[in-house]
């Protein structure tokens, strides 16, 4: 079959077209900028009424809607993503004669009250009215080691202490990508009975808590405690948030976490839906990374705080030393040592509060600019001036409270950091 997938270019969008071509389907991915040979241009902010659509559908006989957003920024609206352009793109379906439709929705989307279920409902609801062969799937929290949520919940999950937000008795019940993406496969088969809504999760509900435990587990970690973040900090923390664009975290989605995402304890029917369509059971939480997987997202995972906290380590360190040296230590006791460097007089002022000057700057850049200039920068001057200490205090060497040894880790961060900048 043709097959067009709209948000193409997406995680959901990409493993459903890797799926549908090794299935031996020809796959036009809907694409905001088309590049390929099959890539069709289509811009769902945009692209609202069904005369946008009729050309695109010429020759397609089966279409996918896996355009989704977290969040509103610009023009890209939940009502013009998630509404109005698939409710277009289904009309000029059923005009068109596309022989079958598969609604990528969201669990939660039947009576959530959220702009983001409101708006997926609404699509929903669009194609259920039309005279077209469709499938509706509603998945639940996605997995899969190329998406952002994936990538978030094992970065949380990789360090010592799990930061979790109070979620009472909210369960969830995720499901692996590549499920998903043999459900859409299942879906379009002609002998799949039609005008369904299937829900898609995981074989297990578990809490929060339980899930980062899981994905812990399975890269390799050993079992850590969990910080619970009260509900009260986690919705202030969500205002502040929702006014800073791209930040995933808003009024709405910490409500939508606070429901959770799972099936009903007593849907029965569900499961056996998705059974049917699959042919087997869904994945379990367990079995959601291959040992490849694991090891390539615990590094993922751990090179995404690690780089945060060795900057904002290294700028306390800088400006602490800035502070102190400026303000708090004594200066005669600095004028002093300076001396005995051959440092004195108006000379040794400026490099006293020059150099607490410059390890101000550096503080600042270090979590402003980070540049691999910058490290260089900073191991260049911590060499220099350990090599004057060395030669000209040699005390501090041998110093028990070991004021230059600490150096070394200092400029091991430099290089990690200097490694890992892009």
């Amino acid at each position: 079959m043709n097959i067009l997938v709209c948000g193409a270019s997406g995680f959901i969008g990409s493993a459903v077209c890797a799926r549908l071509a090794a299935a031996g389907h020809r796959v036009l991915r809907g694409v905001r900028h088309a590049v390929h040979p099959d890539d069709v241009a289509i811009d769902y902010s945009k692209d609202v009424q069904p005369a946008a659509w009729r050309e695109r559908l010429r020759g397609v006989d089966a279409v996918v809607n896996a355009v989704g957003i977290i969040r509103e920024q610009g023009a890209a609206s939940f009502e013009a993503l998630h509404a109005r352009a698939p409710a277009a793109l289904f009309a000029a379906c059923a005009e068109a004669g596309v022989r079958r439709v598969v609604q990528i929705s969201a669990l939660g989307a039947a009576h959530g009250d959220t702009p983001y279920f409101t708006s997926k409902r609404a699509a929903d609801e669009a194609l259920m009215a039309l005279p077209l062969e469709w499938i509706i799937l509603r998945p639940s929290l996605v997995f899969g080691p190329d998406g952002d949520s994936a990538a978030m919940f094992c970065q949380v999950a990789s360090m010592p202490v799990m930061a979790a937000p109070a979620l009472g008795g909210a369960r969830f019940q995720p499901v692996h990508v590549d499920d998903l993406a043999q459900a859409v496969l299942a879906a379009l088969d002609p002998a799949t009975p039609a005008r369904r809504v299937i829900d898609v999760a995981g074989r297990d509900a578990v809490s929060y808590d339980a899930m980062l435990a899981g994905y812990r587990a399975a890269m390799g970690f050993a079992p850590a405690p969990v910080l619970h973040i009260p509900a009260p900090a986690m919705a202030l923390a969500a205002q502040v948030a929702g006014q800073v664009p791209g930040v995933p975290l808003t009024p709405d989605n910490w409500r939508m976490l606070r429901a959770g995402s799972a099936l009903a304890p007593d849907d029965q029917a569900g499961p056996a839906a998705l059974r049917q369509l699959l042919g087997r059971a869904p994945r379990a939480l367990a079995e959601f990374m291959a040992p490849a997987e694991a090891e390539l997202l615990r590094l993922r995972a751990l090179a995404g705080w690690r780089n945060i906290l060795l900057r904002a380590t290294l700028a306390l360190v800088w400006l602490v030393t800035a502070v102190v040296s400026a303000f708090i230590y004594p200066q005669a006791d600095s004028l002093a040592l300076l001396a005995r460097v051959g440092l004195e007089g108006p000379l040794a002022l400026l490099a006293l509060y020059g150099a607490a000057a410059l390890d101000a700057a550096f503080g600042i850049a270090t979590l402003a600019w980070p540049r691999r200039a910058l490290w260089l920068a900073q191991g260049a001057l911590i060499l220099g001036y350990s090599a004057v200490i060395a030669a000209c205090l040699p005390e501090f060497l041998w110093h028990p409270f070991g004021p230059l040894l600490k150096n070394l880790p200092i400029l091991a961060m430099l290089v990690l950091l200097y490694a890992e900048e892009k």
